[in-house]
Formats: C-alpha cells, structure tokens, sequence
C-alpha cells in the first residue's frame, strides 16, 4: 500500500481537477461543434462544399480558445500576468461560440432550446474562468501541504543583546583591544549594534 504525503495528495487531486476540467470543457466544445455547423452551413446540401466548409468554423474558434485557456493556465502558475488582447480573444471567442451556438434557439423563440444550447458554451466559459484560479489554488496548496526540511523548519529567532554580549565576553582575552570592528568579527552581529556592545564591554572593565 503507497502512503502519499499531503503534498502528493494534494498534487493528485490538483491532476484529477485539472482533467475533469478540461474533459468538460472538450466535451462542451464538441457539443456546441453541431450547432455551430447548422448555424454555418444555413440550410445547405449534405456534403456540398459550403457544409462541409461550415464544419471548419467551430474548431477554428475552439482551437483558439483552447490555446489561450492553457496558455493563461501556465503563466498563471508562474504568476504572469497575460496582457488585455489576450483576454479580449479569449472574451470574444467565448460570445462567438454562444452566439452561434443558440442563434437558432432564439429564431424559433423556444425558451426550451435556448436553455439546451446555453447551458454548453455557459459551461465552457465558467470553466474557462475556473480552471486557471483553481490551477493555481491547487499549486499553492501543494507548495503548503509540501514537508519543509527540518533545518528550515526550525524556528528563526533573533538573537539578544544580551547573547551577542555573552559571546562576545567569551571570546575576550586580557591583550583584546576591544572595537567594534573586533565585537562584529567574533559576534557576527551588526554594525549598529557592534558599538554599543563594544561599549558594554569597555564598561565591565
């Protein structure tokens, strides 16, 4: 039996989310394909060349809205911004694949049809604004779920005045001339505080 870490949980889950996602919204594409021909083709002869023309104006669109969803997916997990073209075609693709898509629902004035034909390209575009935001949730979740090495996972703490001095007051001998310059070498600490621990020192004298 494997025993995955919260990070390796998280990862998995974060792999099954970004599928489903994508399975929906190529499914969703796929549906709106048929629509989209009827719409082009307008009533055409089968298998005469203005439909089958038509059936080249859905994936056109779809395949550029799919390069943008990853495109955005992968910049977003490594903080990039993309700039306001890419949303507008990423906009406009999204309205052209619904408005071809349910332009005939809204003809016949059959609210029925109109609900059936929105709901997929709805879909498509909610999970286009989805996917991306929950990409990079998810990543951000593993980057917390991941084990830190023990080294870091000990706390940072500052170290005291009375600490610095404590050291420094170890590491003095009789022939010491004390400086700053010679607090900060054994010390390591600050230039600031350096003088006023050469100070201490001079005054314990």
């Amino acid at each position: 039996m494997v025993v995955m870490t919260g990070a390796e949980s998280v990862e998995h889950v974060a792999a099954q989310v970004d599928r489903l996602c994508w399975t929906g919204i190529l499914l969703g594409l796929a549906f709106t394909m048929a629509n989209v021909q009827g719409f082009a083709a307008a009533g055409s002869q089968a298998w005469s060349l203005p439909w089958c023309a038509a059936w080249l104006l859905d994936p056109m669109v779809s395949l550029v809205l799919l390069a943008i969803l990853r495109a955005e997916q992968v910049t977003a997990r490594h903080g990039v911004r993309t700039g306001g073209w890419v949303r507008a075609a990423k906009w406009f693709t999204l309205a052209a694949t619904y408005v071809m898509n349910t332009w005939a629902a809204f003809a016949v004035g059959s609210p029925a049809l109109v609900v059936l034909h929105s709901v997929p390209p709805l879909i498509v575009f909610v999970a286009a604004e989805a996917v991306t935001d929950l990409r990079d949730k998810l990543g951000k979740a593993i980057v917390a779920a991941a084990p830190v090495p023990e080294a870091v996972a000990e706390p940072v703490r500052r170290t005291s005045f009375a600490e610095y001095l404590a050291v420094a007051r170890a590491a003095r001998k009789r022939d010491v001339v004390v400086t700053p310059a010679w607090v900060r070498e054994v010390t390591g600490c600050s230039r600031g505080l350096s003088s006023k621990l050469a100070a201490a020192l001079k005054a314990e004298s």
